[in-house]
């Protein structure tokens, strides 16, 4: 059990610092945007009518509504506002709420993400075990060959790949899009596969360090079954090391999936950024850059408690001193 001053103490640095996050990525978000070169007013007009149909004066006219000839203190005094009250606005393109449609993005991301960690976890995890029982074994050094090699290729030529054998091919699973389930697997191996294998060395790593320590050399002396000593002490201890580990990945998979969300037309926060910036969509740029700083802060409170949970020795050492 967590200790409850542990806890509070865990969600109130936390809270902290998500709201100081918060703030800094609106304002970054909002000078970034207005640096940019050309007429934002003209591009949001395209966003909203196409290139074709627009002129100076659907710009100034486009200008005049949403108030972009407003000095920029005000314009940003105005999201801040609207942000204490959790009003993200409206998009300057379609007029949707930008909450809807972050969201809608949001989901497909954390889809994308979830899918493609468990792979890694999974098939990683179990590598890492398996390399871990006989350390500079056949498996181990093919093991240390798979590594090498799924790090070696990049994301999308890994999604190229995939793409022909399993699609083009073999007509198994569909390229692009996101019409059912199915449309998931190719990104989620995409991003998984390479993952996976930095996944395989951490747990190798840990697993052979843990095995090592008086308790566990204690535990096979008491005549413990060794599927026992594994299952209660080696991967409880060895999760300790890959728990933060796995927390670092996921917010690099969150928030470096837009190679792969283009590549696969999947809906994600990636999408949403390309999108936003290109169209310069204020509110929808500055609500995706929220979300995607708020969820480094929200796994990274995960980990902690997590960590917590699963090595005590931090509350002790706390409570004696």
């Amino acid at each position: 059990m967590i200790r409850r001053s542990a806890l509070v103490g865990v969600l109130a640095r936390r809270g902290v610092q998500a709201a100081g996050v918060a703030v800094l990525v609106s304002v970054l978000c909002f000078l970034v945007v207005r640096s940019l070169p050309g007429d934002a007013a003209y591009r949001i007009a395209a966003g909203r009518y196409g290139y074709d149909l627009v002129d100076q004066e659907t710009a100034d006219s486009v200008r005049a509504e949403l108030g972009l000839d407003r000095p920029v203190w005000q314009q940003l005094g105005d999201w801040l506002l609207h942000l204490l009250r959790l009003d993200l606005g409206r998009s300057l393109v379609t007029s949707r709420p930008v909450a809807e449609e972050v969201g809608y993005y949001l989901l497909g991301t954390l889809q994308l993400a979830a899918v493609a960690l468990t792979f890694a976890v999974v098939l990683g995890g179990a590598a890492g075990v398996l390399a871990a029982r006989r350390p500079g074994g056949i498996v181990d050094r093919l093991a240390t060959a798979w590594v090498a090699g799924v790090r070696a290729v990049p994301p999308f030529l890994l999604g190229l790949l995939l793409v022909v054998v399993f699609s083009a091919q073999l007509g198994l699973l569909p390229a692009v899009g996101h019409g059912d389930a199915s449309s998931l697997v190719l990104p989620a191996l995409t991003l998984g596969t390479g993952l996976s294998g930095l996944v395989a060395r951490v747990t190798r790593d840990a697993v052979v360090e843990v095995r090592q320590s008086e308790y566990v050399r204690f535990a096979h002396t008491k005549g413990l079954p060794e599927r026992l000593v594994l299952l209660r002490h080696v991967l409880r201890n060895a999760a300790v090391v890959l728990v933060p580990y796995l927390g670092v990945q996921a917010v690099i998979l969150i928030e470096g999936v837009v190679v792969v969300e283009s590549l696969f037309a999947w809906p994600g926060l990636g999408h949403s950024l390309v999108h936003a910036v290109f169209w310069r969509d204020v509110p929808v740029l500055q609500a995706t850059a929220l979300v995607l700083a708020l969820l480094v802060v929200t796994i990274n409170t995960v980990v902690d408690l997590a960590v917590l949970w699963l090595d005590p020795r931090p509350r002790r050492l706390e409570a004696s001193a």
